[in-house]
């Protein structure tokens, strides 16, 4: 065999035989990514569907449509009132609508009173709303969302079945997609359908990086599992009390609904200091393997009954009882705002 008999190697090779091979794998590896998402949304489904099936979501589905019926009506001149409000202090419309992911991964359109400017994101695409100042939001939006007022119009898709009255907050889909990449078992959240408030929302700040979704998503995975009556008019009611600027841990504790929730090696920042708004290119670059032990599947078809030792040992870093600890991940309680309004 002669050296001209010998394979070429790969820089040897002419460049549209190499660019034909670099497509062929980017072909692969976006079929595999496909197949994978694919997968992981029919199980999603399967899951609402066996979730969805238990007496007490069947029920609260009716009973989530009647009360956000009840509610609406004398909400709606108040909202009314609100939007001219709105209309005469900036431009833009008073209502706006927004697209979600609800039960099962299926999207749907939101709707909230404005609170921000009308060009909030021209130049940052998806961004989260900073827990703090932000100076996206106008003055009268700014109070708005400090008596929570600006989630009024979602009664409306309460009744159309969209969300319900408790439940984990809708996300949207821009950071859905990142977010089921980058953090194991977020997609079990959608299994039910979404809520205007919830357990999450009454315990821990807004989203400002992945650490705060993983918490977040350790006491949704628990309202899944433990959701009833009680503890949804319990929820309720302590809502109704942060609407009236009736909060902080006293108040969660006493209602038997306060959370903890500790993190191992946790990045995020101290409940000192206020995160800025966050975009979405922000949450791409960040991507980390940090926490490995959050929970990959969680069996929604379990009977509902309270916490139990099998949730225990799924949700490990979740305690229910204020801990003393000085090494305790302590965030600040602060109701969540509608999903980030921008």
């Amino acid at each position: 065999m002669t050296i001209a008999d010998l394979p070429a190697s790969p820089a040897a090779r002419p460049t549209a035989a190499r660019r034909k091979e670099r497509d062929l794998s980017q072909s692969a590896g976006e079929s595999k990514s496909e197949a994978k998402t694919a997968a992981e949304h029919a199980e999603i489904a399967r899951l609402a569907a066996e979730r969805a099936d238990t007496w007490f979501f069947r029920l609260k589905g009716v009973l989530d449509r009647a009360l956000g019926l009840i509610l609406l009506i004398p909400a709606a001149p108040v909202i009314a009132l609100l939007v001219a409000a709105i209309r005469a202090t900036s431009r833009g419309p008073g209502i706006y609508s927004q697209v979600r992911v609800g039960k099962g991964g299926v999207n749907f359109t939101m709707y909230k009173l404005r609170s921000m400017r009308s060009d909030a994101e021209a130049g940052s695409g998806p961004t989260w709303s900073a827990s703090g100042q932000d100076p996206r939001v106008t003055r009268l939006g700014y109070w708005l969302r400090r008596l929570h007022l600006d989630e009024l119009p979602q009664l409306w898709n309460v009744v159309r079945g969209e969300m319900s009255l408790v439940g984990p907050r809708p996300e949207r889909p821009e950071f859905v997609t990142v977010l089921e990449e980058q953090i194991p078992g977020y997609l079990n959240r959608l299994a039910i359908v979404p809520g205007i408030t919830g357990l999450a929302q009454i315990n821990l700040p807004p989203d400002s990086d992945l650490d705060s979704v993983r918490r977040k998503l350790l006491v949704d995975c628990e309202y899944i599992r433990t959701a009833g009556f009680w503890m949804d008019a319990r929820i309720i009611f302590c809502t109704i009390l942060r609407m009236l600027w009736i909060k902080g841990p006293a108040v969660t504790r006493a209602l038997g609904l306060e959370r903890i929730v500790h993190l191992p090696h946790s990045s995020s920042p101290s409940s000192s200091e206020t995160p800025a708004a966050v975009c979405l290119s922000t949450l791409v670059m960040s991507k980390d393997d940090t926490v490995t032990d959050l929970p990959t599947h969680v069996d929604y078809s379990a009977s509902v009954t309270p916490a139990s030792a099998a949730l225990a040992n799924a949700l490990p870093e979740l305690s229910t009882k204020r801990e003393p600890s000085p090494t305790a991940d302590r965030r600040s309680h602060r109701p969540a705002s509608a999903g980030q309004e921008a």
